[in-house]
C-alpha cells in the first residue's frame, strides 16, 4: 500500500504557526523594561509605555490591586496584563504584573495616569521602586 505524502503547503503553514506561537509566549512571558535619557520605557508583547520622569508624580507599594473593569489585556495564573479602567476614578491603568502574589509597584504619571508594575523576581521589583523614588526625587 503506498503512503499518501504530505501538501508542502501544510507542513510550512504547521512550522510558522509554531514558530509565532513560540515568539508570542517569549514576548509576553516577562516585563522588558529599558531606561534612556529621559524615559522609562515597559514592553510585554503588544502593551508598551513610555513615561517621561519628568511626568511622574508618585510612585508607592501596593499588596493588591484595585477594582478594575478590563478593556484589553489577559491573565494567566499569577499573571496579568493589559489595559483597565478604574471603576472608582475612571481613569486608565496599565498593568504589567508579572506575578499577582507579590507586592506590586504603583506609579502615578501626568497627573491621572495609573501604572502597576512587578517582576517575577521580588528584588528586581524593589530596585525598581528604589529607582523611580530617586527619580522623582530628583
Amino acid at each position: 500500500m503506498a503512503e499518501k505524502k504530505r501538501h508542502w503547503f501544510w507542513n510550512s503553514l504547521l512550522i510558522v504557526t509554531l514558530i509565532v506561537c513560540l515568539f508570542s509566549f517569549v514576548v509576553h512571558y516577562k516585563n522588558w523594561t529599558r531606561v534612556k535619557n529621559d524615559n522609562f520605557e515597559i514592553l510585554s508583547g503588544v502593551y508598551h509605555q513610555k513615561i517621561p520622569f519628568s511626568e511622574m508624580n508618585s510612585v508607592s507599594m501596593e499588596e493588591r490591586l484595585p477594582k478594575m473593569e478590563r478593556i484589553n489585556g489577559f491573565s494567566v495564573s499569577t499573571t496579568e496584563k493589559g489595559v483597565f479602567k478604574d471603576s472608582i476614578t475612571n481613569s486608565t491603568v496599565y498593568v504589567f504584573v508579572d506575578d499577582l502574589r507579590q507586592s506590586k509597584i504603583k506609579l502615578q504619571y501626568k497627573d491621572s495616569l495609573h501604572l502597576f508594575l512587578n517582576f517575577s523576581d521580588s528584588i528586581q521589583t524593589q530596585e525598581q521602586l528604589n529607582f523611580f523614588i530617586d527619580k522623582i526625587k530628583e
